[in-house]
């Protein structure tokens, strides 16, 4: 089984290629959602969240994530300590998720934070998507739950595309002038036939 990571920045289209990789009949595991059920359900996560962070940070048996992020943000101490926290329980759920896949092919992991976080080490083959900025920010906004200012931090807030670009094993250009299609084909190609 090869397991795949998608990476890109906010607006750069990560899921648009996620969701090709599903018609590829291509098992895809959503690390945001899956995060956001793990801080409300994982005991292990639970604990060291509110030894960290005090014990009002749950709120009727769920994360209050407004509280985490206002922690969070802007204080590098924070995001590392919870991130060191969520990320290796994502990580482990991940692998477990995979193992009951391990019929398929080729699987994958949809991770805005995947080198942030560490994960290529569980991944056999990493891909990031790029787009120019203010494309990315055109297509968060018109998403409507984030503003210009909003979507700019988040950006600023993650590893620059350059420096995941030389990380990942593959580029999809979500430009609008190459095919997303035709590109994700090609590296379907290459991780099903490596040699």
């Amino acid at each position: 089984m090869i397991k795949l990571g998608v990476t890109g920045g906010i607006g750069s289209g990560k899921s648009v290629v996620c969701d090709v990789l599903r018609l590829h009949d291509i098992p895809v595991y959503d690390a945001d959602l899956e995060a956001k059920n793990l801080n409300d359900t994982s005991p292990v996560i639970r604990k060291k969240l509110t030894q960290s962070f005090g014990q009002d940070l749950y709120r009727n048996n769920r994360l209050d994530r407004e509280k985490l992020a206002h922690l969070i943000f802007n204080n590098e101490e924070n995001l590392r300590t919870a991130n060191s926290i969520i990320h290796p329980e994502l990580a482990k759920h991940f692998m477990e998720w995979a193992e009951q896949r391990k019929h398929h092919p080729v699987i994958a992991l949809d991770a805005a934070v995947l080198f942030e976080a560490g994960f290529q080490s569980v991944l056999d083959k990493t891909i990031i998507v790029l787009a120019p900025l203010e494309v990315r920010i055109e297509r968060a906004v018109k998403r409507g739950n984030l503003t210009k200012e909003q979507i700019t931090a988040r950006a600023n807030s993650q590893m620059s595309d350059k420096e995941k670009a030389e990380l990942a094993d593959f580029i999809i250009q979500n430009d609008g002038q190459h095919s997303l299609l035709e590109q994700v084909d090609k590296i379907l190609q290459v991780v099903s036939n490596p040699y």
